[in-house]
């Protein structure tokens, strides 16, 4: 049937349920609310309980007024639900309604779960935590069921906006706390842990299950957009944007539009429930980057908009080529709704090739006019570049960029055109266009910003798969600046690699700090037979002996063995703030590369050492394995949780090697590491002195550190077998190798102490055993390693 006279004609794909990007934030921050609620508790159990006595001293005065309180706030806590109920069915909402009870239900059920588990006795200490634990005082259940399900319920239901139903539900709420409180049937802690269960499951379910839809539909915004001469006559919902890399372009959804006047407009809506989304990203690249690096965008839509309005006037005021913003309006309580002319033309990522030097000139051109206005684009990707069919260039979309910008945020803009168009027209054409439009100062300026952390997400990502590109185009322009040499500039506040290395250091410092709670340092100084220390002491001196020839052994030069040795010893001060698999390997790599080995060279002589050390490792270990199970006496019994660890990494190991994209991700990683070190290998192997050297100093290396952990087990008296202490020993460091702590540290103390338990040792014995063989092998070199790091940078050898 032909569309009638005055009939907007649309064509639309609204979604009956959505997921709010906001309802995962909230869930996620409450999770780390119950979190941090739960360690304060634990942190704090003392403070917490005098809080708790002083509540419910308060609330004994009150007894008269609590008395009356009880029944009121019995009552309270159910009719609120059930009014909701009944609000919901006059509004025939009928499906919420059993969505919200359902989900009410499941967070009870769920509440219970965790009562039934902190009533376990390995949770007893987090048990007592919560409920403030005092003598003569007992609780049935850490959390209440009822509270959790009706703030899922009520969570599920939605009571944003209804300021009544809100402040009615949180006072009965107040008044059930005060009651149970006074009656000691709670603790203030409980309460507020059972409040954010239930809001964290109703968030959850409700992000994951999606909500019911409020968008205004396209004949409302369509309506929104006209005006009594010009009519919206068509509106098209439109899909991704053409030829983009990074996902869809700001707002939540885009149409076309056609007006009776006949102009054509790009629509894009900004839904009110889109708010929050990539905010987790936004404050990762904030907390990452320096203040005038990162782009943060606002939270609220309103601002959002304001924001992109004002970057599309300045855009246009500078004279720069982008579409005219036509309209910024308002479609309901839940969306805004800016319209832009329409220009056809290619985007640059559409195009793809073809690429004429004049239309890489207007480009240039393009952005230069904003940034004579001191006007930024900051998301100069490809699909935002348009090649119009008239010959000209608009930018499009300049919303994420500043006004009154500073040189570093002009300089930054360059920096992402000139990386963004190496990625398409390479890395020459693209330096010959910089060294035309630009002078040698300013380059001198960008270059030390063509930096992957500095650049679009769509960008960066592109880089990861072509990583020659970027280095490519610095050494292109660095080639035409006078002196060939920049002052590099850190853009980061702090790199993500340090951020896990501190994190995982804390996590390590309170698992040894567990570690030295059963085994002080002075009940090892004052219990220890120091005849044995003695021993452990010069095996442990021992295995940089063993480090320094599995070095020299795998390196066709000759080198100094006692500046080698220094070099293992300076790696032991490095491992201090390193994972334990890095710090070494990274020390030998530069002390080779400074007696002018190629970095080539040096990377697999270090490489063939690891994996050489690796195998043998791994053969060792099935040896004694073998022979300590086989033993009568005192034989290895690894503790269940040894065998769910084993049986985890197999399975996760099958589950790479079963998906295709796992076995390209490891020959990926594999495949270069063993271009490299074969064939150093097979070099090696052609010198068998070399080889012996190298073999017997990763044996030496082992064999040293098991029998300094034999000796620090016989200085307390325990009486292991050599071959379970060998099984504990290699089983403990690589474990150490794995985590990325600072030498493993934590890990490798409880994996030691679990395996020599394990043997049968008494646990305190094992305790102080694993810490005297710590201090002596991890914490003793320190200061040595420090003044041998020194010394080797004071003669330029490392």
């Amino acid at each position: 049937m032909p569309p009638q006279p005055g009939a907007i004609q649309v064509t639309d794909r609204l979604q009956r349920r959505i997921r709010k990007p906001i309802d995962l934030l909230r869930c996620v921050v409450s999770g780390l609310e119950i979190t941090v609620l739960v360690v304060a508790g634990i942190a704090a159990s003392a403070t917490t309980a005098g809080v708790e006595t002083d509540i419910v001293g308060a609330s004994g005065r009150l007894s008269t007024l609590l008395s009356v309180a009880r029944p009121l706030a019995l009552f309270a806590i159910i009719i609120v639900p059930v009014a909701l109920a009944v609000r919901q069915v006059v509004r025939r909402q009928v499906q919420r309604l059993a969505e919200a009870v359902a989900i009410g239900v499941l967070a009870a059920a769920v509440t219970e779960v965790v009562n039934a588990a902190l009533r376990r006795e390995v949770a007893v200490r987090l048990y007592d935590a919560i409920v403030m634990s005092r003598p003569g005082v007992s609780h049935a259940a850490a959390l209440d069921p009822y509270l959790a399900g009706l703030v899922a319920y009520a969570t599920i239901i939605g009571l944003s906006g209804r300021t009544g139903w809100r402040n009615a539900l949180w006072v009965a709420v107040g008044v059930y706390a005060i009651v149970h409180l006074a009656a000691a049937d709670t603790t203030l802690l409980s309460f507020l842990i059972t409040l954010l269960v239930g809001r964290t499951i109703g968030l959850g379910v409700r992000y994951m299950a999606g909500s019911p839809s409020l968008r205004p539909s396209a004949e409302e915004i369509a309506s929104a957009l006209g005006t009594p001469d010009r009519k919206v006559t068509e509106i098209r919902r439109l899909g991704p944007w053409p030829g983009q890399r990074g996902g869809q372009r700001a707002g939540s959804r885009h149409y076309g539009a056609t007006t009776s006047a006949g102009d054509r407009l790009e629509v894009t809506v900004y839904d009110r429930d889109q708010q929050a989304a990539g905010a987790v990203y936004r404050l990762y690249r904030s907390l990452l980057l320096r203040g005038q690096v990162s782009r943060g965008a606002p939270m609220s839509t309103d601002r959002t908009v304001e924001r992109r309005a004002l970057m599309s006037y300045a855009a246009e005021e500078a004279g720069a080529p982008t579409p005219r913003l036509r309209a910024v309006v308002r479609v309901g309580p839940e969306a805004t709704v800016l319209a832009y002319d329409h220009h056809d033309g290619t985007t640059l990522a559409e195009k793809n090739s073809g690429y004429t030097d004049a239309e890489l000139r207007k480009i240039w051109d393009a952005v230069a006019t904003l940034h004579a206005h001191r006007v930024t684009h900051r998301s100069l990707t490809a699909d935002r570049i348009l090649l119009t069919s008239d010959g000209e260039v608009m930018l499009l979309d300049p919303g994420d960029g500043d006004v009154a910008a500073s040189d570093l945020q002009v300089r930054l803009d360059v920096a992402q055109l000139l990386a963004e168009l190496a990625l398409y027209v390479g890395p020459d054409r693209t330096a010959d266009l910089a060294l035309e439009k630009a002078s040698a100062d300013e380059l001198v300026a960008v270059v030390p910003l063509l930096q992957r952390v500095a650049l679009a997400r769509s960008t960066r990502a592109a880089l990861r798969r072509r990583r020659d590109v970027l280095p490519a185009l610095r050494k292109r322009l660095l080639a035409a600046v006078p002196g060939g040499e920049v002052t590099p500039v850190r853009l980061e506040r702090i790199r993500l690699r340090s951020l896990v290395t501190l994190v995982a250091t804390v996590a390590a410092v309170y698992l040894l700090a567990g570690e030295l709670a059963r085994a002080s340092l002075g009940h090892v100084l004052r219990e220890a037979d120091w005849r044995w220390g003695v021993i452990a002491l010069a095996l442990s001196a021992a295995t940089y002996v063993g480090a320094t020839w599995e070095l020299s052994g795998f390196v066709a030069v000759r080198l100094s063995f006692i500046r080698t040795l220094l070099a293992q010893l300076a790696g032991s001060f490095v491992t201090l703030v390193t994972p334990a698999a890095v710090g070494g390997a990274a020390t030998n790599l530069r002390y080779l590369q400074r007696r002018k080995i190629p970095a080539a060279i040096a990377a697999a002589s270090v490489g063939v050492s690891q994996v050489v050390a690796l195998v043998l490792h791994l053969l060792m270990l099935v040896v004694f394995i073998a022979i300590a199970g086989a033993a009568d006496k005192h034989p290895f019994r690894p503790p269940t949780w040894f065998y769910f660890v084993l049986a985890g990494l197999v399975v996760g190991a099958l589950a790479v090697l079963a998906v295709p994209a796992g076995r390209r991700l490891l020959r990926a990683r594999v495949a270069p590491t063993l271009g490299q070190v074969l064939p150093r290998l097979l070099e090696v192997a052609q010198q068998p002195q070399k080889l012996v050297e190298g073999i017997g100093g990763a044996l030496l290396l082992s064999l040293t550190y098991i029998l300094c952990l034999a000796a620090c087990v016989r200085a307390f008296h325990g009486s292991v077998a050599f071959a379970g202490v060998a099984v504990v020993y290699l089983t403990g460091s690589a474990l150490g190798s794995i985590i990325p702590t600072p030498g493993g540290l934590g890990a490798v103390e409880a994996a030691l102490t679990a395996g020599l338990v394990a043997t049968g040792l008494h646990g305190t014995e094992a305790a102080s055993a694993v810490l005297l063989f710590r201090l002596l092998t991890f914490w003793l070199p320190v200061p040595f390693g420090w003044a041998a790091l020194n010394y080797l940078e004071r003669n330029d050898a490392i």
